[in-house]
């Protein structure tokens, strides 16, 4: 018998409003940027896919580099969608992005309006679809203007090609002016996607939050969990099987003795709490209601349900908060607004 959607599946889940827009975002969202390529088996992908459905997840991101190799993820879920999903189409939020290097030549990343539109065009004929419903500017351009960027937002929109529009790991400055140049085209920016986690807090210092609630945009933050640093995997060293053991995105010397004697306090003030690691970690970027979706990655299903139960527990007080800030330290982890906002 083929695998039918659980019944119960949207009690299962909270969804949030997307900042001052009509669309609701589930509260923790299913990432497919790690193991959802070419090195990861493809029923794996369809059991976690399945999973996240099955507990109400039903926002699923991508992006054109999204593999290995880039372009392989999107493909994948093309075909989850073709088998798995099929007649799901409109329960499902799906975005992509286009804005770092994807194919060789002047015109593969960035943010001009040849790359956008082109990468978007890709985008859809890989998973098969007629649209999405997010496309984002993957990262700020400093060499294209900003006007011509949103400009490809407001076309990718007007086309059909997207519901929606959002940008990922621009500044407050540039979240400002990008929010304007859209509202003046008549496509209001949706939502914001920046990395954000207890290891990473940049967005605190840039006032990043505060800007999203000015002009009106949701949040979806990535890397809640520090690509993994916010669970008890490296509490005893780095697993040969790990993202840090690959020295990709994330580097082995983020795994630093200081950095792993406050992740052992945190677990200590998770295990407390009555949860994971990974749990608090989640509760903890969308404590008070700031954020709208923490965006989650995963290699295994087991891996999706953990984090879901976050959702049972999201209240902090005010001493739980003093405590984790003690732990909760700048890591120095922030790959991407160094590479996205560099002038």
């Amino acid at each position: 018998m083929s695998w039918q959607p659980a019944s119960d599946r949207y009690s299962k889940m909270k969804y949030n409003r997307t900042g001052r827009s009509g669309l609701k975002l589930p509260a923790v969202s299913l990432g497919l940027w790690h193991n959802f390529g070419g090195d990861t088996p493809h029923d794996r992908k369809i059991d976690m896919c399945r999973t996240a459905f099955d507990l109400g997840i039903t926002h699923f991101d991508l992006a054109n580099n999204y593999g290995p190799p880039p372009g392989s993820a999107e493909t994948a879920f093309g075909e989850i969608m073709r088998t798995e999903f099929s007649g799901l189409r409109d329960e499902l939020i799906i975005s992509s992005k286009a804005g770092y290097d994807m194919w060789p030549g002047p015109y593969g990343e960035w943010g001009s309006r040849k790359y956008l539109i082109a990468s978007c065009d890709q985008s859809l004929k890989r998973m098969g679809l007629d649209y999405v419903d997010i496309f984002y500017s993957h990262r700020f351009d400093p060499d294209t203007p900003l006007e011509e960027t949103c400009g490809a937002l407001d076309h990718i929109v007007r086309s059909g090609r997207a519901l929606y529009v959002g940008i990922s790991s621009y500044n407050s400055q540039r979240t400002r002016e990008a929010a304007a140049i859209l509202k003046d085209l008549g496509t209001p920016c949706l939502i914001h996607q920046p990395s954000y986690s207890m290891l990473n807090r940049w967005v605190e210092d840039d006032k990043l939050l505060d800007t999203l609630d000015e002009v009106g945009m949701g949040s979806i933050v990535f890397s809640p969990l520090a690509q993994g640093m916010l669970t008890t995997k490296y509490l005893g060293g780095i697993p040969g099987d790990s993202r840090a053991a690959q020295n990709h995105f994330l580097k082995k010397d983020f795994i630093r003795p200081q950095i792993i004697d406050n992740i052992r306090k945190l677990n200590e003030i998770a295990e407390r709490r009555g949860q994971t690691l990974a749990q608090m970690a989640i509760a903890w970027v969308l404590r008070g209601d700031r954020v709208t979706s923490a965006l989650i990655g995963a290699s295994r299903s087991s891996q999706i349900v953990d984090c879901v139960k976050a959702l049972d527990n999201l209240d902090f007080t005010a001493e739980e908060l003093k405590e984790i800030d003690g732990y909760a330290r700048e890591a120095d982890i922030n790959l991407w607004a160094k590479s996205a906002e560099r002038e």
